[in-house]
């Protein structure tokens, strides 16, 4: 006997097409959306999910261009996989090389968190043709229950992100005992009130990224953290270090995020309480493994909807 998995082309049902409404713009023009995302064999299930719901829920599915940076040795069978399911999808795939980030990489809580992939968002400016010149990056793990268009227009007055920030959370944690009693550490945030934001939703300016260096910027905090710990927390930390305090907030609707439990144990969280435009399943849970394993928290139950994986068992042959 023999199990056969399926190609990841066959493994998802094609979507419905979806069309722009007539108050849509030129999908080559100012009308365009430029949302960037990862793409990985493990997330991929995700990565499907959210992409049917931003074509969902925007009124201009159409103008919406995606761009996927893979470190996946199967780039050609991720991409086909999604252009199977997504027809008339405007995508476009990049390599992004591991041995870029592998050796500026530490050891954070969470493997998954330590995988250079997880890092590629710091180099979107250096991997998006220049055409693009502003971006929205989503991580693999959300559902869009709104139309994107609100957020990737969003007023960036003049900064290089926007993001939801909280600056209720405990900022002091995100960092080592080693920075804080460090004054030419610490003294980074001098002069600013920094707050917590989750990279896994972020509008970019990328002219400014570019012309700011700010991929250096971020690298130099990163080759900090290999000579002295001062922080635990994957790729996070170094955006804190680079923007926190100097990011335009944006309304905390799009980034209903924790849906994933803590990055230990993924215990289920609840929702927080307003309204809603994006779930965010960040954190150690992921709502497929959830639910294919017949322990769902209860917020899962929103995700699988736009869920459009076709098995829920590999295939088997008999020879």
């Amino acid at each position: 006997m023999m199990i056969r998995q399926p190609s990841s082309v066959l493994m998802f049902r094609e979507a419905p097409a979806f069309r722009n409404g007539p108050e849509c713009g030129a999908a080559d023009g100012d009308g365009r959306v430029d949302i960037a995302m990862t793409l990985d064999a493990n997330y991929l299930r995700g990565t499907m999910a959210a992409v049917l719901s931003i074509l969902q829920h925007t009124a201009c599915p159409e103008s919406v261009a995606f761009h996927f940076l893979t470190a996946d040795a199967d780039d050609h069978g991720l991409a086909s996989a999604l252009r199977a399911s997504f027809p008339f999808l405007d995508l476009r795939v990049y390599r992004f090389d591991p041995s870029r980030v592998r050796d500026r990489i530490s050891r954070s809580v969470r493997q998954e968190l330590d995988q250079p992939l997880n890092y590629a968002r710091v180099y979107l400016a250096d991997t998006l043709p220049p055409d693009v010149r502003r971006v929205t990056y989503l991580d693999s793990d959300v559902i869009v229950v709104d139309d994107v268009r609100t957020l990737a227009s969003v007023d960036l007055a003049g900064h290089v992100v926007a993001a939801p920030e909280y600056c209720h959370a405990n900022f002091s944690n995100y960092f080592t005992d080693a920075f804080w009693s460090h004054p030419a550490l610490n003294g980074t945030f001098h002069g600013r009130r920094p707050c917590y934001f989750n990279t896994g939703v972020m509008v970019m300016d990328v002219d400014k990224w570019r012309a700011g260096g700010y991929t250096r910027r971020v690298e130099e905090w990163m080759a900090v953290q290999k000579r002295r710990r001062i922080y635990h927390l994957g790729s996070l930390p170094p955006f804190l270090l680079v923007f926190a305090g100097h990011i335009r907030a944006v309304d905390h609707r799009w980034n209903q995020h924790g849906l994933g439990g803590d990055n230990v144990e993924g215990r289920c969280r609840g929702l927080h309480p307003g309204p809603i435009s994006l779930l965010h399943w960040s954190g150690k849970g992921k709502p497929w493994l959830r639910l294919d394993a017949r322990r769902p928290c209860s917020v899962d139950y929103l995700w699988a909807p736009y869920d459009l994986y076709r098995y829920s068992s590999p295939l088997i042959d008999e020879w």
